[in-house]
């Protein structure tokens, strides 16, 4: 399977086990007040969650070519910090606000987390495949 095809596949992946496995903790220890897996349609007529999933995975390519080369902790770190700081600027400085979403303080840490978690979880995915370039 084609290198491009694999980290799509994962970001797509790790939106649907970690990303949203973080909100699920978050909501049942009441820190977020939304529950993961929003089925609530988009303008287009897709489920959140698959809209979600599918940036994820143009995302999930993205980072992988950022972070490929790279071997053990340093590895581990790229794909988390990209994954934290790409996906999450973009959300608060262009998503949120097309959707009317003001952006508050204490959404960073949130989002910075939530696609950390994400981040990670895609090399994760990555290397289930055996994908190391």
């Amino acid at each position: 399977m084609k290198t491009n095809m694999k980290a799509f596949i994962s970001g797509f992946i790790s939106t649907l086990v970690f990303h949203q496995g973080i909100i699920g903790l978050l909501f049942l220890a009441k820190v977020i007040p939304f529950a993961p897996y929003d089925m609530t349609p988009n303008s287009f007529g897709v489920p959140g969650i698959i809209s979600l999933a599918f940036f994820g995975g143009l995302w999930g390519m993205l980072i992988w070519h950022l972070v490929k080369k790279d071997q053990g902790a340093k590895h581990w770190a790229k794909a988390t910090i990209f994954g934290a700081i790409g996906p999450t600027v973009v959300a608060f400085l262009v998503v949120f606000p097309l959707k009317g979403i003001t952006v508050k303080a204490a959404m960073i840490p949130i989002g910075l987390i939530l696609n950390g978690a994400w981040g990670f979880g895609n090399s994760f995915f990555m290397k289930l495949m055996k994908e190391n370039n």
